[in-house]
């Protein structure tokens, strides 16, 4: 189990090390652009999840507990 995290915070590492070794000619523009899509698509995606949320789940979800506290028995 110990070898395990090791082996894997000693990959991160080398990982880190190689990341800032390399000369990768990266442009502050394709750094923004890659941040600016990335904000994009999550704006995206988490407007969809709360769309499918106060539609669908959340009625549904109102309505079959109100049915359980509405048990007459």
């Amino acid at each position: 189990m110990f070898k395990k995290i090791q082996n894997k915070v000693r990959y991160a590492a080398t990982t880190v090390r190689a990341t800032i070794a390399s000369k990768k000619a990266e442009g502050y523009v394709d750094s923004g652009v890659k941040i600016l899509i990335a904000v994009v698509i999550g704006a995206l995606l988490l407007a969809g999840l709360y769309a499918l949320f106060n539609t669908n789940i959340l009625p549904t979800l109102t309505t079959k507990i109100n049915g359980l506290f509405n048990y007459a028995g």
